[in-house]
């Protein structure tokens, strides 16, 4: 799919108190070590955690600690911007669902390699009208974090979707409270940080699969 805007962007859009508040209230909570593919998919890993082979795997696709939200107001703040992107950024993707947000921790050394955050396939989703199923159309990636609080961690795209040629580096995000929309099908990835601590807050909007 060949499109005009790969991501759409909102600078210092969020207060920092709110920031400051997502981020507090996540560190109370207990973390969980964050997944990628079906790796410990449907399982709780707070009472069931990863086994250290299961772990070696994936951190060589992924390395960061996570915390799950749901929360109304949380939600209320973000959702505007999801369709404000849309709309904006000339996408005009149907969705009608969001997933649980997740709080991401990424201290010195951890990261994300390239992926996408849909698959190929949709999958099952339980919302308000029951168990149906939708496909991952509308990531949103947000910047809790001050520049000064770390160094690395950047957000890069990859828009041909291989990563044998030179990322974008998405550096209208890296101020606190700044925000970014893009296609679920991106190829993107979190590089990894080299000193003190990124805060992000990742959620994903869901829809009907493409035709």
């Amino acid at each position: 799919m060949t499109l005009k805007y790969y991501y759409w962007f909102w600078q210092n859009i969020l207060p920092p108190r709110l920031c400051d508040a997502i981020i507090n209230y996540g560190l109370k909570h207990q973390k969980t070590t964050g997944i990628t593919g079906n790796q410990g998919k449907g399982r709780d890993l707070r009472k069931n955690p990863l086994r250290p082979v299961e772990i070696k795997k994936l951190k060589k696709a992924r390395d960061s600690d996570v915390v799950w939200m749901n929360d109304p107001w949380i939600q209320k703040e973000i959702i505007p911007y999801v369709h404000a992107s849309n709309k904006e950024a000339g996408w005009n993707f149907q969705w009608d669902s969001s997933e649980t947000s997740q709080f991401t921790i990424y201290t010195k050394g951890q990261y994300y390699g390239w992926h996408q955050d849909s698959g190929d396939e949709p999958s099952l989703f339980r919302g308000p009208k029951g168990v149906e199923k939708k496909i991952r159309k509308l990531s949103m990636s947000i910047s809790l974090s001050g520049q000064k609080e770390y160094i690395g961690g950047n957000l890069e795209f990859d828009f041909n979707r291989t990563v044998k040629n030179k990322p974008h580096v998405c550096q209208e995000i890296n101020s606190k409270g700044s925000l970014v929309v893009f296609p679920s099908f991106v190829w993107h990835r979190v590089t990894p940080v080299t000193k003190g601590t990124r805060y992000s807050l990742v959620s994903w909007h869901l829809g009907d699969p493409f035709i």
